[in-house]
């Protein structure tokens, strides 16, 4: 039993982080119908960031007297950053695409994915660049389960970001513009919301929380690499198709369930193949239910 509640605790972390990347699938799906093939190097790009400003704090001393500080500062920097590299991202490669056919746009997704992530590695090359962890080290434990600090800390601000979102889309202005230029454009802009800057925000949010995810990894790991977004990445796309890509609850369960399965197969199974199963249940949910388990996009929890 103990073994159990200890992956159980293990894929909540997990499933946490892919609930965060799987959000930017589903809101830019919900928004303009594009599988953002390039939201997995925002996740990267986090990671990188996160690392260089905390590496900066630490030389300055900063994160001897200060570390958790820090880590909140250069947590919001990163996800500032990435959000601004979304917006020029979608300026850049789907904008001018916006009335084109979906193969010009969803190879225009794939593109960016491999010029971002080139761009990574050319820039900080192909090794590994370590985390800053000492703050992070340690953890408690009740009976034989033990859970690490750093999984208190992924848990608790995956919780704060998620209900975040929540209250941003259905508790305020700009995510009634959300849902009501993902429902239909041209009445949106009838009644004078300006559907580019929507979009463009929906970006912004949704490279933000892969940000976030990307810093947390990191220091979960202890480091971060150039292609680090790739694997993820499709991991979170099949947790969005899990959940019903277009809706935001949807792709929270679907991020969860994809790591509780993961974990539990590693651990019950063999961890050899505990990145197959994702791809498994992409695979079963696009054969027996591809609208996922909360459905496609067809209620007001649309975005």
């Amino acid at each position: 039993m103990e073994f159990f509640i200890q992956q159980f605790i293990n894929g909540l972390t997990l499933g946490g982080v892919y609930a965060l990347i799987a959000l930017g699938y589903t809101m830019v799906y919900g928004i303009i119908q594009l599988i953002n093939f390039a939201h997995g190097e925002f996740f990267a790009a986090g990671g990188y960031m996160g690392v260089i400003i905390l590496s900066f704090m630490a030389s300055m001393g900063y994160m001897e007297t200060h570390p958790w500080l820090c880590l909140m500062g250069s947590m919001a920097l990163t996800m500032g950053y990435c959000a601004m590299l979304a917006m020029a991202v979608e300026k850049v490669a789907y904008k001018p695409l916006r009335f084109a056919s979906r193969l010009s746009v969803l190879l225009s997704a794939l593109g960016m994915s491999i010029f971002l992530q080139n761009g990574l590695m050319l820039t900080q090359g192909v090794y590994d660049k370590p985390y800053p962890t000492s703050f992070t080290d340690g953890g408690f434990s009740i009976g034989m389960v033990t859970m690490s600090y750093m999984q208190v800390m992924i848990l608790v601000m995956t919780v704060l970001l998620l209900i975040g979102l929540n209250i941003l889309v259905f508790r305020t202005k700009i995510g009634t513009a959300m849902r009501a230029t993902a429902q239909d454009k041209v009445m949106s802009a009838l009644v004078g919301i300006n559907s580019n800057r929507i979009i463009s925000t929906t970006f912004a949010l949704g490279a933000g929380l892969a940000a976030a995810a990307g810093i947390m990894v990191g220091l979960y790991y202890g480091s971060v690499r150039y292609d680090m977004g790739f694997v993820p990445g499709i991991k979170a796309f099949a947790a969005a198709v899990l959940g019903g890509i277009g809706n935001i609850t949807g792709a929270m369960i679907g991020g969860l369930i994809i790591g509780m399965v993961e974990i539990m197969a590693a651990g019950y199974l063999s961890s050899e193949y505990k990145d197959v199963w994702a791809f498994v249940i992409l695979i079963g949910v696009l054969y027996f239910m591809p609208t996922g388990i909360m459905g496609e996009n067809v209620d007001d929890t649309r975005v």
